[in-house]
């Protein structure tokens, strides 16, 4: 048979594995809990239920669509096919303006309204998110 030796590197070497297989495991099921999907109206559109998830909404900002009220900020989001009524409250980046890109992350109340928590900075005003960009360019 084998000796002590041999029995003691394979199981070394089977504990060793164990240990990376879960810790594998651990780690992507940490990162499936944070992971955020971009999608657009149109896309919110198709959509047959609506999940608790929390998403990311992209498009332009439609013109004269601005609202703001106390500290709530109402505004829509088009894909120049379908649109969302987006709400939200808090601070929003000094280049939030009507006709410009924007990406607003939280979540449905129904297909035609958004509740965001996060609207996400643009670093210039010429800046739009890839993913809204390829989104636009495919409508």
């Amino acid at each position: 048979m084998y000796g002590k030796k041999v029995k003691l590197r394979f199981f070394f070497v089977l504990l060793v594995l164990i240990t990376l297989i879960l810790s594998i495991f651990l780690i992507l099921k940490s990162l499936e809990e944070n992971v955020v999907y971009f999608q657009s109206p149109s896309e919110i559109q198709l959509l047959e239920e609506i999940e608790k998830k929390k998403i990311r909404v992209g498009g332009m900002v439609k013109n004269k669509s601005i609202s703001i009220k106390a500290k709530e900020i109402r505004f829509i989001i088009t894909d120049f096919k379908n649109e969302i009524n987006v709400t939200y409250s808090g601070v929003v980046p000094n280049l939030f303006s009507e006709g410009k890109g924007v990406v607003a992350e939280g979540y449905l109340k129904d297909k035609s309204f958004f509740i965001a928590t996060k609207i996400l900075a643009k670093h210039d005003e010429n800046y739009m998110p890839p993913e809204v960009k390829a989104a636009l360019e495919e409508k």
